[in-house]
């Protein structure tokens, strides 16, 4: 009598990193050559758990270095309470728990949630990754998704045709702690659009189809110059991690030579202890440079290898791009290259980032910052403050929106000369830097225009610093305009219509006397004018309000 597994095999498709273009895991997909296994896994939670098991066995087999994702339904946890199995499994295979996600698969309907949510907290317990599967094609409730506390949760690609839907999951997933990773990708504007919104990782025929053999390479499209900007404050890490070849601590340098021989993608090892938290890191070139030396395999081939390795490196995973720089600075030159351990709040490994990953993102956000600053002043463009706009509106942030003027900049220019309106406009941004807090952004959208963008509280500062200043042009005095709306959660829903409650206000404070400043809240009627009286004569040597 023939067995499902006599006719089953498994199938891996790469996870890739949008950010490096690696491959940052495996997921491994049944494929029975005859029959339905896994419809009868579906209604047999026995069958399904014994699935997760011969896939990590199919994983091992191919001897592959890279994480894995094993699918199994929520049903299937729920009924039998965890995959003690499962961990078995993991464990003589030679791979460590936290190398493992499991994907969990809808359906939902009808799975008791509590006795779901006791067997993630096992599976947590023992080590194991937790990725929410099938989100926006499949039933997940969204109070669920958020008990869960993924790892990872991935959306199907047919809500990259929702942008809206996919942007509010990535904001969902920062407050997670999650990462975002998109399925079923075929085209680069799916990518694109996957890259748009904010997604980390992505799987689909576009990079890699499912393969007997787990792909070496995957085709990622380059990003395109109008790719959103990178944070301010600077990418997370979380995009560029890179799975991390790792070894127990006591591993021989024999066992170290022969996983870097045969793994020429490999950069480094990391030993690890029971644990997995890092605790010497061993550098692919000066390792090998060592064991080549004369006497140098009989020297060492027996010894533990951890002589020959360094203290690690380690950031957490919610470290930025500049942080980890600042780990690389700290130390010799001769450890510039070393790869970065990522270990999460246990101290265990997670992956690692190299320098080369970050310093070209880096490079990238910055030629596109600069392509977008204004040449008079060197500040952004309104494109930078309106998308950042938005991502606080997403946040669910309170902000004061603020647009500043000079008072009738055309004859400022007619009369004391192009030159001295030029130094004004650049004086007016210098200023308006100098005041910015770190959550502050200032913009020069052209012209005599800027738009500043601050918390509420952080508001009087930026405005004492340019409406209290003396400003002059060829020895004519000057006034300036400021005009701010004041958001709060919920208030406004885009960019646009903070600017269009701003439109009122700058009109008001355009129609007062001197130096000016209007404030209003968006959504309420009237504003507060709280420098600048009505206008009834203009300032000596320039005209009256256009």
């Amino acid at each position: 009598m023939h067995s499902w597994t006599d006719t089953l095999r498994f199938a891996f498709q790469p996870v890739v990193n949008l950010a490096t273009g690696a491959v940052a895991g495996l997921e491994i997909l049944a494929r029975p050559e005859t029959g339905d296994v896994l419809a009868e896994a579906r209604r047999d939670p026995e069958l399904d758990g014994r699935l997760a098991v011969s896939a990590v066995r199919a994983a091992a087999r191919k001897e592959t270095l890279l994480p894995l994702h094993v699918n199994v339904f929520a049903a299937t946890l729920a009924d039998l309470g965890g995959l003690t199995p499962l961990h078995t499994a993991v464990r003589e295979a030679g791979r460590l728990p936290w190398e493992v996600t499991v994907d969990i698969s809808p359906p939902y309907t009808h799975v008791p949630q509590q006795a779901l949510l006791e067997a993630v907290g096992a599976l947590r317990g023992q080590g194991f990754r937790i990725s929410a599967d099938g989100v926006g094609d499949g039933d997940v409730p969204l109070r669920l998704l958020t008990d869960l506390a993924p790892d990872l949760v991935k959306l199907d690609a047919s809500l990259l045709a929702r942008p809206a839907a996919v942007r509010a999951m990535r904001t969902l997933c920062e407050q997670l702690g999650a990462l975002l990773s998109v399925e079923g990708v075929e085209t680069e504007l799916q990518c694109a659009a996957a890259v748009a919104a904010g997604a980390q990782l992505a799987q689909g025929e576009l990079f890699a189809p499912p393969a007997r053999l787990p792909a070496a390479d995957v085709y990622v499209p380059p990003r395109s110059p109008g790719a959103a900007s990178l944070p301010r404050s600077g990418p997370s890490v979380r995009q560029f991690v890179r799975p991390a070849a790792l070894l127990p601590v006591t591993a021989s340098a024999g066992h170290v030579r022969a996983l870097l021989t045969g793994s020429p993608e490999v950069s480094g090892v990391l030993l690890v202890d029971a644990h997995g938290v890092p605790v010497r890191s061993v550098h692919r070139s000066r390792f090998l440079l060592s064991m080549s030396g004369r006497y140098g395999h009989a020297l060492y081939a027996d010894r533990p290898a951890a002589k020959l390795g360094d203290v690690p490196r380690t950031v957490g995973v919610d470290a930025t791009a500049w942080e980890v720089l600042d780990v690389v600075a700290v130390g010799g030159r001769d450890r510039t290259s070393d790869d970065v351990a990522v270990v999460d709040r246990y101290g265990r490994c997670v992956g690692v980032v190299r320098l080369a990953d970050l310093v070209r993102a880096l490079a990238e956000s910055r030629v596109e910052e600069a392509a977008g600053l204004n040449p008079l002043t060197r500040l952004p463009g309104s494109d930078a403050i309106t998308g950042e706009v938005d991502r606080r509106i997403a946040d669910g942030r309170a902000f004061a929106l603020s647009w500043l003027d000079v008072d009738h900049f055309k004859q400022v220019n007619d009369g004391a000369g192009f030159a001295a309106g030029d130094e004004l406009i650049r004086s007016v941004g210098r200023a308006l830097q100098r005041a910015a807090s770190d959550s502050t952004r200032v913009g020069h959208i052209g012209g005599d225009d800027f738009l500043v963008l601050a918390d509420p509280e952080g508001l009087d500062p930026v405005a004492a610093s340019v409406l209290d200043a003396p400003w002059s042009a060829g020895g004519r005095p000057v006034s300036l305009s400021l005009a701010t709306v004041v958001c709060t959660p919920g208030g406004v829903t885009d960019h646009r219509q903070a600017a269009a409650c701003l439109a009122p206000l700058k009109k008001a404070a355009k129609a007062l006397r001197g130096t000016s400043w209007v404030l209003g809240h968006a959504g309420l009627p009237g504003h507060e004018i709280r420098r600048g009286a009505e206008a009834a004569a203009a300032p000596a040597g320039f005209p009256g309000p256009l």
